[in-house]
């Protein structure tokens, strides 16, 4: 394990937004204070969402209403991963009949192509992204046009999305709709593939970004694909009992309480693997954890996280008061 600080190691941070640095309209505590001093340290930062709905500039002044600092060059969308995607594949003024909001036509524009929103010969392309004012003849559109052998891309295939009133249908679910009707399979431009990412590195300038969120099957399955590190912070979605039972496309190389452990964070100290400290050992079809000093929560887990990878096994157990109390903080008893 490396012993210098994190951030030293990486020339930017792709940072995912709900969960990570938000929850809804709540900022998370301290981590405008955070990215703050991430910048002073002189990494880059850019905030990476699979939202496709919102143009980059509406979520940088979101951003800037919870107080943390973001232009709209920052921010990089499943929309305009898609743009790029679509770009690469398509020539100049190519038609591409788009299912979802003004700003991803907007993604396409700017990338060279021509948006259009009624099927016909000359579409090339269909790209699909959430809005909540698509409705079926938005579908049937795109379906006369997949099945007529056009590219389609899908920013995102999120099932659902947070809403204050609960989990609402995604654009995954309108994508599985299509789906049925056509017998066919998107492109997937936003998490858990790779072009989201390669475009805000990209963006970034950085070779050796370090991608920072909540979710395994996003964000760290996503930077896994991309062949990137990542550091997988617990406050949002995901629990430690996920983390420890997680597959090897979603194993993060790095674990946070939050933000806050990212300026000056040692990358030893915050990487999975072995703690000093504690003591983890497979036991049959138990890990048994055990204080020899220990005394922090994520320090177990990170241990834990190793023994759990390398032997497969998920059920824990302490055999002292220290590890019981620090299974207890992470809801592993």
């Amino acid at each position: 394990m490396s012993s210098a600080a994190l951030l030293n190691g990486h020339d930017a941070l792709l940072l995912d937004l709900d969960g990570t640095v938000y929850h809804g309209a709540r900022p998370i505590p301290g981590a405008a204070d955070a990215i703050r001093r991430v910048r002073e340290h002189g990494t880059s930062i850019r905030f990476v969402t699979n939202n496709a709905a919102k143009a980059p500039e509406a979520v940088a002044e979101h951003l800037r209403s919870l107080g943390v600092g973001a232009e709209a060059a920052e921010v990089n969308t499943s929309a305009q991963a898609a743009a790029r995607v679509l770009r690469d594949r398509l020539p100049a003024g190519a038609e591409v009949l788009v299912v979802g909001t003004d700003s991803l036509t907007a993604q396409l524009d700017d990338a060279g192509l021509r948006p259009v929103r009624k099927a016909g010969a000359t579409v090339a392309a269909v790209v699909q992204g959430h809005s909540p004012d698509t409705a079926w003849p938005d579908l049937a559109e795109a379906c006369l046009c997949i099945r007529a052998g056009a590219v389609w891309i899908a920013c995102n295939m999120d099932a659902t999305l947070p809403a204050e009133r609960g989990e609402l249908p995604g654009n995954g679910s309108m994508v599985a709709a299509l789906r049925t009707a056509t017998g066919r399979e998107p492109v997937v431009a936003g998490k858990p593939r790779p072009p989201l990412f390669h475009t805000a590195a990209e963006s970034a300038g950085a070779g050796n970004p370090l991608v920072v969120g909540d979710r395994l099957d996003t964000d760290i399955a996503g930077a896994v694909a991309a062949g990137l590190d990542a550091l997988l912070v617990l406050s949002g979605v995901d629990t430690p009992a996920g983390l420890l039972a997680a597959g090897p496309r979603e194993r993060p190389r790095y674990l946070a309480a939050d933000l806050a452990a990212l300026p000056g964070g040692d990358a030893g100290e915050l990487e999975i693997g072995p703690r000093p400290g504690w003591r983890v050992a497979a036991d049959g079809a138990t890990l048994t954890a055990r204080s020899e000093g220990g005394r922090d929560s994520a320090d177990l887990l990170r241990a834990l996280c190793a023994g759990a990878w390398k032997h497969g096994v998920t059920s824990v157990r302490g055999t002292d008061e220290h590890a019981r109390a620090a299974l207890a903080e992470l809801g592993l008893t």
